[in-house]
């Protein structure tokens, strides 16, 4: 295999479940360092003879590295909802899922779009909502796991009748105001994004406001700052009359929707406080998965995102990413949009040259704020044309890059955990899941978030597939440690 085809192995079906314990350590972690890491992304690329058409169409897996006194556990298991069992016990392929869809008459499209037959495979992100842990993604289906032995324990519902079969997998956590904040995108003959809160503990969602929209965009994440909430929407458009008919013809969700170039980017500000949309502002068309921070500067509203100067989703089909000549990926620009509100314009600039994607802060101590470090992963410049291959920690002040690369290896969204009562942004560690196109297998990769510099890893024997997101939980939060 190539050097250009090493990350490949990321894309490969693992069924293997177990459970390792006091796993072997090269280095030291820190005596303070209790708690555990959740990963959650496709694990299994195909049912029987059938093949899922894109990265985002995989079954879910989700996986678990626990710190305790200084040692490291690991337990991996699928997440067994309605969806997984449905297809095994067919051997095949029978609910749709993001760019795949299942071959059906049109009858038989026509009852799954009346039951609203909607994959539960929640391979996206992980929260915790009132003691309640969950595997989410971008539709309405939220399944709840036992954060000890992974087991799936059914679906989570709100106690609340808020419209939406859409939401973002990136619900934002308020830790000042202990609330989290997300929404839900409502396609319908009137078709409306609503935003709500959603108070620490609680199951109830309080709607913010409801902005009719006659286009739904495909929307991921959001912008939060401590007064205003922005809806990043960019010109990737449905009509839902067309989404009905088009689903009948069996056609996959995303594919349902059309990149509109000449029209703008719109950032859609909405007062927290006041539930008022208080403006539309404009800026040339982009795309983003992810945002990074958002906070205010006076009279300014300032968002980081990783944009993409077209539609990237492309990119992920898996023909694309298993193409044995290489595949192409779009470039993410780390770019800062200043929206100022009594001119009603947007300005955009570049904050490194660096390309990033994946991007995680220090987020109890800089969400909703100014902030100087952001973590992410990107292309070395040994390999530029390679899939994302090295870890980045970018001084947006400073205009300062550290960055961690080993040849042939693929980490993940870099995780940071903040040291306890630590009063430096930095100081803390980068947990990150690598693949190791090299041995064949995956590592826990731990940095020292000040330095950069590795103090630790551990090795599993199996390969890890490409995750897509995950989040860290401090044994206190945790009903059982180990």
């Amino acid at each position: 295999m190539s050097n250009s085809n090493k990350f490949q192995l990321g894309l490969s079906t693992l069924e293997r479940e177990i459970i390792l314990e006091n796993l072997p350590i090269q280095g030291e972690i820190p005596t303070w360092l209790n708690g555990s890491l959740f990963r959650n992304g496709p694990s299994k690329f195909e049912v029987g003879n059938q093949q899922y058409r894109h990265l985002f169409d995989g079954l879910s897996m989700i996986h678990k590295f626990t710190f305790k006194e200084r040692q490291i556990s690991y337990r991996n298991r699928f997440l067994r909802g309605e969806t997984y069992r449905k297809n095994l016990e067919a051997g095949r392929i029978c609910v749709d899922e993001f760019a795949t869809s299942v071959n059906r008459s049109m009858w038989q499209n026509v009852s799954s779009l009346l039951h609203l037959n909607i994959s539960d495979n929640a391979n996206l992100n992980i929260t915790e909502i009132a003691g309640h842990f969950l595997a989410i993604t971008g539709s309405h289906n939220l399944l709840k796991f036992d954060p000890y032995t992974l087991e799936t324990l059914g679906k989570f519902y709100y106690t609340d009748e808020l419209p939406g079969l859409l939401t973002t997998g990136h619900p934002q956590r308020d830790f000042e105001k202990q609330e989290t904040i997300n929404m839900t995108t409502d396609i319908s003959q009137s078709s409306t994004y609503n935003i709500y809160r959603l108070p620490f503990g609680e199951t109830t969602r309080q709607l913010i406001t409801s902005i009719p929209v006659a286009e739904p965009a495909y929307i991921q994440s959001f912008a939060l700052t401590e007064n205003y909430i922005i809806l990043l929407e960019f010109p990737l458009l449905t009509n839902p009359i067309n989404l009905i008919t088009q689903k009948l013809k069996g056609k996959p969700f995303i594919e349902n929707f059309t990149w509109k170039p000449k029209k703008q980017t719109r950032f859609l500000v909405v007062n927290r406080k006041k539930g008022e949309l208080i403006g539309i502002y404009e800026a040339e068309a982009c795309f983003a998965f992810n945002q990074v921070n958002a906070f205010e500067n006076q009279d300014e509203i300032i968002i980081d995102i990783c944009a993409y100067p077209s539609y990237a989703i492309d990119d992920y089909y898996l023909s694309n990413l298993r193409n044995p000549q290489g595949c192409t990926l779009s470039k993410p620009e780390l770019r800062r949009y200043k929206i100022a509100l009594s001119a009603q314009s947007v300005s955009s600039e570049l904050l490194s040259k660096e390309f990033l994607e994946f991007p995680r802060i220090n987020s109890k101590q800089c969400q909703t704020k100014d902030y100087q470090f952001v973590y992410g992963i990107g292309f070395a410049q040994e390999q530029p044309n390679d899939f994302f291959n090295q870890l980045l920690k970018i001084d947006i002040i400073r205009q300062k890059i550290s960055r961690w690369y080993e040849e042939g290896c693929y980490p993940g969204e870099p995780i940071f955990v903040p040291e306890p009562n630590s009063e430096q942004e930095d100081e803390g560690i980068i947990l990150s899941v690598v693949l190791d196109g090299n041995q064949g297998n995956s590592f826990l990769l731990i940095l020292d978030s000040h330095s950069f510099v590795e103090i630790a890893r551990t090795k599993i024997p199996h390969h890890i597939p490409f995750g897509l997101h995950g989040q860290y939980f401090p044994s206190t939060v945790l009903p059982h440690v180990g």
